[in-house]
């Protein structure tokens, strides 16, 4: 059984991972509280509408494209595969590499590990 609390809360670690940032500074940007974000993350706890569009607005990603992720992920659980496109589209991959140029010097990223499909 598909759980969306643990699917919303993977996709937002991926998203902060892929930019090199902490919890702590995605806490502090979100202004929720680092234990709550944490759990969030790691899928045990539900996050209101509110805490997610402050987290995706720390996170400088927008919402619908993070619940588009969750939704493909809930559809590949469910076997729906052949609808679901096999690469990540490159205005999202843009938008990521952009946060992620901002923080550069904060983390040493492989480029070619992020370059944009499509």
């Amino acid at each position: 059984m598909v759980v969306m609390r643990q699917e919303i809360g993977d996709v937002l670690r991926d998203v902060r991972q892929l930019q090199g940032r902490t919890l702590r500074e995605v806490s502090s940007a979100a202004r929720v509280s680092l234990g709550y974000l944490s759990e969030v993350e790691r899928g045990q706890k539900e996050a209101s509408s509110e805490l997610l569009a402050s987290i995706c607005d720390a996170l400088d990603v927008p919402l619908s494209r993070v619940l588009r992720e969750v939704s493909d992920r809930v559809a590949v659980a469910e076997g729906i595969l052949p609808q679901i496109p096999d690469t990540i589209p490159a205005d999202f991959m843009q938008g990521m590499l952009a946060r992620s140029d901002r923080s550069a010097t904060k983390r040493d990223v492989a480029r070619e590990d992020l370059a944009p499909v499509g």
